[in-house]
């Protein structure tokens, strides 16, 4: 059941991003339990992958560890967002205190959430790639 559930969703075993966004089988594909049917082309669960514990936790990790690589690029992107929007604001404020003071800390937040993101995300493919 859990086999066929997760080819529902894999389609095609690309490794096609998104604005740099990975698939969520991104780990599957590297550590060799997810591999393209030769035949249909769709993606199945391939290898040695046990209906036991410890066989399902290496899948749910794999797949845990993509959607965190995933979120954290959605992340860093938001940041870029919100450095724009900071910066519109701080034009927009017309030399008003306040409006410049909130401006430019919405510049420096979105600065440390983009740094934050640019350091987690490797860290994050570098431990999904060594589980797998």
């Amino acid at each position: 059941m859990w086999m066929t559930l997760l080819q529902q969703f894999a389609d095609t075993c690309s490794q096609k991003t998104f604005f740099g966004i990975p698939p969520w089988y991104k780990y599957l594909l590297s550590s060799g339990l997810m591999a393209s049917n030769k035949v249909t082309g769709a993606c199945e669960l391939v290898g040695s992958i046990k209906f036991n514990e410890a066989g399902w936790i290496q899948v749910v990790a794999l797949i845990g560890m993509a959607l965190l690589d995933m979120a954290l690029r959605v992340a860093g992107l938001v940041a870029v967002g919100f450095v724009i929007y900071g910066g519109i604001q701080y034009v927009t404020s017309q030399g008003e205190p306040d409006k410049t003071k909130d401006a430019q800390q919405t510049i420096i937040n979105a600065l440390i959430g983009l740094v934050i993101a640019l350091i987690a995300t490797p860290l994050v493919s570098f431990i999904g790639n060594r589980i797998g």
